[in-house]
């Protein structure tokens, strides 16, 4: 009998042990759900300002949350509410569940449930009843679980990431957008209690729908909190007078048109960062719908701020909101529509180039036909002969289709694709129309079109790339002293009313049957453009660029910034004369050339040459009157009566070497000094 006794001490040992394995077994077993919780995908500036979020595939809003990205105090307080052993326990407080149970024994039903922040975590995984004992023993089987696999901190983020705070708002970051239209990092007392809240009750306490009922929870939190010591009585008292919100706050839909494409373009990422200004893109998305009010419902409006030295977009309007019944999820920054007059500055600067023209140019307006083509001004007048400056400036059409002969269609063409532009052409080839408008381009060519002037005539290419930087690969597309002068006559166009003139340089259009108003321009550091129309393309009567779009544009600039930064001064080789100053070949722009007469051409060097550094490089002409006018890259050289010329170049790269005879007739080449080995 007593040889028995002794075994009991053994055989309670055995069967603990065996319990002990039995248990460990039954946890190590325990199924664990995904860890990785979906969450919404968002698009941020590259400061962190939120821009856009959107659903997740289960329809939530739920942002990605860390314990270290939260106000300290709210942790503080949740620990101090929801489990203040949180550090000690390995997933279950037995105190807490004791008095859970004694206080349903003693009422007759569940009071509160003792569950610490990981048994939470563990009914936030599983889902379904939280008050059943199997739910509560599946709950607690998983946190011992959780606890095993996870750190402290890791469980935490989780809950963080997946308590439930009303209605489809999921996760602490989430919670702060909706309710309190703030990020987490800085939360007051009242805000934090509030959010420690709402999880235990997040339908019964929306602040939206029972906002008696958050507060009355709040301030249960914010008392828990001060016997606790986290908060002072008195920074308690001061926060029981703070009051709830009373209402859901939409989540932010900044750059809607941009965000969906960056997204689109990293389909993997869930966070993609572009980058563009909120301040400014908030401004200018205000413009866009403060204009639309004083318009019919079917117009619509895109602008577009640029850096002209990066080409880093500052701000994309795609439309006025990207919903509604303007036909507001159309991007309009895309869409391809006819420039109207919004291409005659390139035309200019090309024959500025060529030796065609200068500003002080005197150039005839008046009835011309090319062959069955006759352009029209917009006013139905001719104007006679005028300065070049002036016929830019008046938008006069004759006098462009003329430069645009002489230039060539397919020159011109090849301009636009230099800038970065890909032009939809109506047929297979380029016809004069060209100038005018006869081509479809986007809002955003147009933009780097004209940034590239900016640039002295450097194609900038666009981009929404956070960081951008100049690229020094950026092809030339007009010489530098071309677009110096193309700007100098832009910034005396008319502006207007109540704006100051000669601040920005800057183009209106308006294409054929007024389907589209546009306004570009640019000051020294920013380029701005502006579409207006319907996006089904119908015409808006009596719409015109200078009416509609540009007083948009001046604003635009104006909540870009205070100031406007200054064009650059003249460059060194720049003629800053008049027309009577002006080399003899100059004084008119170029006609149609006399066909009997042999057709002036340059020998050397050949067009679309590379030649060698080191040895000077002698210009040849064949045929032509003398006395010859040379420009190199724009620039006059002293004239001569020999048929060739050493060329004076600025070092390696492209350059455009032009002569220009007695009669007038011109002849140009392009081609490229390599550099040094």
């Amino acid at each position: 009998m007593r040889r028995g006794w002794l075994f009991m001490p053994v055989l309670a040992l055995w069967s603990g042990a065996l319990a002990l394995d039995g248990f460990r077994h039954w946890v190590a077993t325990a199924p664990v759900p995904a860890l990785i919780t979906e969450t919404s995908r968002q698009v941020k500036t590259e400061d962190g300002t939120l821009l856009r979020a959107y659903l997740t595939s289960d329809g939530y809003w739920r942002l990605p949350a860390r314990a270290d990205e939260v106000d300290k105090t709210y942790v503080a307080m949740l620990l101090a509410y929801e489990d203040k052993r949180f550090h000690g326990h390995g997933g279950v407080d037995l105190r807490a569940l004791l008095r859970a149970a004694a206080q349903a024994a003693l009422s007759g039903e569940i009071r509160s449930g003792g569950s610490t922040i990981t048994m939470q975590v563990a009914r936030l995984l599983i889902g379904g009843s939280t008050r059943s004992f199997a739910a509560k023993r599946e709950q607690i089987r998983l946190a011992l679980a959780l606890e095993k696999r996870l750190t402290k901190r890791e469980i935490l983020d989780l809950y963080l990431q997946r308590a439930p705070f009303g209605g489809n708002i999921e996760g602490i970051a989430a919670a702060c957008r909706a309710w309190l239209a703030k990020p987490c990092r800085r939360l007051s007392r009242a805000e934090a209690a509030l959010l420690v809240a709402l999880p235990q009750s997040p339908e019964a306490r929306r602040p939206d729908h029972a906002s008696a009922a958050a507060k009355a929870a709040r301030d249960r939190v914010l008392h828990r909190a001060a016997l606790a010591g986290v908060i002072s009585p008195e920074t308690h008292d001061r926060a029981l007078s703070e009051p709830v919100p009373t209402r859901r706050h939409p989540f932010p839909k900044l750059a809607p048109h941009l965000s969906d494409r960056a997204l689109a373009a990293f389909p993997g990422q869930g966070v993609v960062r572009i980058g563009i200004d909120a301040r400014i893109q908030h401004g200018l998305e205000a413009l866009a719908r403060d204009r639309l009010t004083e318009h019919d419902g079917a117009v619509q409006i895109a602008l577009l701020a640029v850096e002209n030295d990066t080409g880093r977009i500052l701000a994309s309007v795609g439309s006025a909101g990207i919903t509604g019944p303007h036909a507001g999820f159309v991007d309009l920054t895309q869409a391809r529509r006819s420039p109207g007059s919004t291409l005659k500055p390139l035309v200019y600067g090309l024959a500025f180039d060529q030796g065609l023209a200068h500003p002080e140019s005197l150039i005839d307006d008046r009835p011309r036909q090319f062959g069955t083509y006759a352009p029209q001004n917009f006013d139905g007048v001719f104007r006679g002969r005028l300065r070049v400056r002036e016929a830019l400036q008046l938008s006069l059409n004759t006098p462009v289709v003329s430069l645009t002969e002489q230039i060539g269609p397919a020159r011109l063409l090849q301009a636009m694709k230099r800038a970065g532009m890909a032009p939809d052409l109506p047929g297979s080839t380029p016809g004069l129309a060209l100038a005018l408008g006869g081509v479809g381009v986007s809002l955003e060519e147009l933009v780097s079109l004209y940034a590239g002037l900016a640039n002295g005539g450097r194609a900038t290419a666009l981009t929404w790339a956070p960081g951008a930087v100049a690229s020094p690969e950026n092809r030339q597309f007009m010489g530098p002293l071309a677009a110096w002068y193309v700007a100098d006559i832009l910034r005396g166009m008319p502006s207007p009313i109540g704006s100051d003139k000669g601040e920005i340089a800057f183009k209106t259009g308006t294409s054929y049957g007024h389907r589209d108003a546009w306004a570009i321009g640019f000051d020294g550091a920013h380029t701005v453009g502006v579409w207006m129309g319907r996006p089904d393309g119908t015409p808006v009567p009596g719409a015109f660029g200078g009416d509609l779009a540009a007083p948009v544009l001046f604003e635009a600039f104006a909540r870009l910034s205070a100031r406007r930064t200054p064009l650059p001064p003249p460059p060194p080789e720049a003629l800053t004369v008049g027309t009577a100053q002006l080399p003899q070949a100059l004084r008119i722009a170029a006609g149609p050339e006399d066909a009997s007469v042999p057709k002036l051409s340059i020998a050397f060097p050949p067009s679309g040459a590379e030649l060698l550094p080191g040895a000077p490089i002698v210009a040849k002409l064949r045929h032509g009157t003398p006395p010859f006018t040379w420009l190199a890259n724009g620039q006059p050289l002293p004239g001569t009566r020999q048929r060739e010329t050493v060329l004076p170049l600025d070092g390696p790269g492209f350059h455009v070497v032009t002569a220009i005879d007695a009669r007038g007739a011109r002849a140009q080449v392009d081609f490229r000094l390599l550099a040094p080995d």
